[in-house]
């Protein structure tokens, strides 16, 4: 019999997933730590902290969380929070999106002048964020009326460089000879966008949903500045809220809160989950 010979230990490989592992814990850790404390009383949390013990508290402060309201006007539950963030984080992804497409189909395919400088004036914004212009976008929002409205959440906020970015990279990879058989079938600019440059961008369609849904649905500076009626809260903004009513004589609410921080991490690390393999691909096959 001839001994089969042995396997040698590549520690290139385990250090690598010592490292990974690593990671993961460090991330994982705090998710851990809020809901061992959403597990017990309130009291002990207070009195003892963090801790490796979880406690029977869990289905009654998720029950609290979701259906309980915090405010004066009983309306801001967990679930209106819930429906609030949904719908500011899709109308984001979304209106970038489109937005950011029409940009970039316009810059890449019809022989404006311009349309570099255009594109370059674009891309500058990058360097304005939210907060260097967020005086005049409320001014302008209250005087069309759009305060405590999913308008006034997500117009003002919907134009994209980085989406346009993106797109126009993927446009430029699109094969001219594919340009030119539309052109030949009498395909016009609005057939061609939609029948073929559309299908054709779903990978990146994918990867923006992502990062505009995550970026959307964590906005915080902004919902506090549109909407001051709870029923209008969104999630992070309603968690903020709650820690603000936790002072005082009461006994502060460790469970609940940590409960709706918990459910705000779920949503986009499901998103994430889900669209991971397009994420990637939207991503790398722009390069192409």
């Amino acid at each position: 019999m001839t001994a089969t010979p042995k396997r040698r230990i590549k520690w290139s490989n385990v250090v690598d997933h010592l490292v990974l592992i690593a990671g993961s814990a460090v991330m994982i850790l705090p998710v851990v730590m809020l809901l061992q404390m959403a597990s017990n009383p309130d009291i002990e949390t207070m009195r003892n902290g963090p801790g490796l013990t979880f406690g029977d508290r869990l289905p009654a402060n998720t029950t609290k969380a979701l259906f309980e309201a915090s405010g004066f006007s009983g309306v801001n539950s967990g679930v209106q929070m819930l429906y609030n963030s949904f719908i500011l984080g899709i109308g984001f992804a979304v209106g970038k999106i489109v937005l950011g497409m029409m940009a970039a189909y316009a810059i890449v395919y019809f022989r404006l002048r311009f349309a570099t400088l255009a594109f370059w004036m674009i891309f500058t914004t990058l360097l304005l964020p939210l907060e260097v212009r967020i005086l005049p976008s409320y001014e302008i929002v209250q005087k069309l009326g759009m305060l405590n409205t999913f308008q006034g959440l997500i117009i003002p906020l919907i134009a994209s460089a980085t989406a346009t970015f993106f797109f126009r990279q993927f446009f430029r990879a699109v094969p001219e000879e594919l340009v030119e058989a539309a052109r030949i079938d009498g395909a016009g600019p609005v057939k061609f966008f939609i029948d073929i440059l559309i299908p054709l961008s779903r990978t990146m369609i994918a990867a923006m949903f992502i990062i505009m849904f995550v970026y959307g649905w964590n906005q915080y500076l902004w919902p506090t500045m549109i909407t001051t009626d709870e029923d209008m809260y969104t999630l992070v903004r309603g968690i903020k809220q709650i820690t603000q009513s936790l002072e005082g004589t009461n006994l502060p609410e460790y469970g609940r809160a940590n409960m709706l921080a918990l459910l705000a991490i779920l949503p986009p690390v499901l998103i994430v989950i889900f669209f991971q393999s397009w994420f990637v691909k939207g991503l790398t096959e722009s390069d192409k």
